[in-house]
């Protein structure tokens, strides 16, 4: 399998970062409306296994965006 380019890696964090980010928002308002305290919310937010998923995978794209982006400009 080859290597993405870097205009892939960059939307895949961008689709990854937007799905991250309704997640939260998701969750964050179904809390809201059962009356969870925040920081009961910000526990769950924290302790998410999807969003701990996601979370590393961004890490690892961004790196590898990153990384490809300094070899070509090298």
């Amino acid at each position: 399998m080859s290597e993405p380019s870097p205009q892939e890696l960059k939307e895949s964090i961008e689709a990854l970062s937007a799905y991250r980010d309704r997640l939260q928002t998701e969750v964050t308002s179904i809390a809201q409306k059962l009356q969870i305290p925040k920081r009961k919310i910000d526990s769950t937010l924290a302790e998410h296994s999807e969003l701990i998923r996601i979370e590393t995978l961004l890490s690892q794209l961004i790196e590898q965006y990153s990384s490809q982006s300094n070899h070509s400009h090298s």
